[in-house]
Order: C-alpha cells, then structure tokens, then sequence
C-alpha cells in the first residue's frame, strides 16, 4: 500500500486562493495523492485532463517534475476566456511555461497520437461528462485515455462519488440541481471501476479516498462558488454528513 504524504502539497497554505484556481474538493493535496498512487515520474509526460485553471497542473510540474499537456474545452464561467488561458497564465506565475502546455480540447476528440503518454490524470471532471453524455459518453473518454496513452501507462481517476449504499431520503431534494445534478453524476466506486475495467484498462488500485470527507469540507469553507452560495452545494454538505457523498480514485494501468 502507498505511504501517503502531503509535504509537498502542505506548503501551499493560502487555500482560498487554491480553491478559487481549482475545481471540486481537495485543491492541490488531490493532486498531491493522486500522484503518489500513481507513481508519477520527473520528466515523464502527462496528460491532465479537464484542466481547469491548470493550478494543479502546474503544481505536478513544479513538485513532481512531469512534463504536462493539460487540456481542457471550457471557457470559465467567471470572466468567459477559456480555461486554457488561465492555465497558461498560471504556469508564468509559477514558474512552469516550458513544463506545461495547455490546448482547447476535450476526450474523447483529443486528436492526439496513441501511445503519446506515460501518465494521464483525471480528477473532478469526467463524472460531468456523465451527466452530460451518459454512461455511453463517458466510457469513450476513458477508451480514449486508453489510447493515448503508452503500453504499461498509468491512469489515475479521481473523482465525486458516493458511498456503496442507497441515497438517504432526505438527501435527494438537495443532490437534484438543475444543472450537473450529482444523483446523476456520481457513482460509487464499484461502478467506476467496472467502466475502468470496460473501457480496456488494469486495475491497479481503487479505493473512497481516505481524507474524501475532510476534502469536502474544505471545499464548502474556500470555494468561492460555495462562499457566493452558501444554501447551494455546502447546505448539501451539511445535510448529508457524510452519509452519502465521498470521493473515490481508480489507478489503472494501459495492458503491455
């Protein structure tokens, strides 16, 4: 079992402005676990998919010293540009432009070679696919991470779950939003690994992430959409207790 340490992701205290950059719960010490679990590698290239701002992606070239190409097809929906653009502009800030690339794309159209990659990463975006496309939709972007990726690469898959046990009653009002409604974007991690395993991937490790609740948590007190709303997604939180909403990764490996 992989020994866990936040020591790179801990000097990093200024989480308000993390969360503003990030997207989902656990900011940077997600990408801090996610990369110890994969085993992330100096001077291997990873694909980071649905980027978002890209602060993680810097984070993984500046801590792990991977060569990045982080995608990502949205535009922001603070000030409009894409979000490809605030990455690139991270990466200056920190100190990373000739480790990051950012493009405006998406899985499964990535129109990226196969076997281009030693490492790709997934965290907090995929299950938006979901509810947008499907399990369908989603089962091309993980065949499509699949093929990009070299013989013996490593897929690490991080995402909003829930719990293996069924939605409380009093919940469903609360995880019923309009838009990207998590009853329909979240499964547990026993249907995740299936697709994992579907899409034509080994499964290395899967697991409800050890720190998922605490993840949560922190998102509800430094995500500026959170603070803007506070009877949205932390009230959702706050009636759930942990009862339900987790957080699960799945660690898969591209067949030699």
């Amino acid at each position: 079992m992989t020994h866990i340490s936040y020591e790179r992701s801990a000097r990093y205290t200024d989480l308000d402005s993390i969360y503003a950059q990030c997207s989902g719960p656990g900011g940077l010490r997600l990408s801090d676990f996610m990369a110890q679990k994969m085993g992330l590698q100096p001077g291997t290239r990873l694909l980071d998919v649905g980027c978002n701002r890209g602060v993680q992606s810097c984070f993984l070239a500046r801590e792990y010293g991977a060569q990045v190409i982080a995608i990502d097809p949205w535009d922001d929906r603070v000030d409009g540009d894409p979000m490809v653009e605030h990455a690139r502009r991270n990466a200056s800030d920190w100190g990373v432009s000739h480790s990051v690339l950012a493009q405006k794309i998406g899985v499964p159209d990535t129109h990226f070679a196969s076997a281009s990659f030693d490492f790709a990463l997934s965290t907090t975006a995929l299950e938006m696919v979901r509810g947008l496309d499907g399990e369908e939709g989603y089962l091309r972007c993980l065949q499509e991470i699949l093929r990009v990726l070299k013989p013996g690469g490593v897929f690490g898959l991080g995402e909003p779950m829930h719990l293996d046990v069924p939605l409380p009653e009093d919940l469903e009002p609360y995880v019923s939003q309009a838009e990207f409604p998590w009853k329909e974007c979240f499964r547990g991690i026993r249907s995740t690994v299936a697709d994992v395993r579907e899409a034509g991937f080994e499964i290395l490790d899967a697991a409800y992430a050890p720190d998922a609740w605490s993840w949560w948590q922190e998102y509800a007190r430094h995500d500026p959409f959170c603070k803007n709303a506070p009877d949205e997604d932390p009230r959702t939180l706050a009636v759930d207790n942990g009862r339900w909403t987790s957080f699960g990764y799945v660690i898969a490996r591209r067949p030699e």
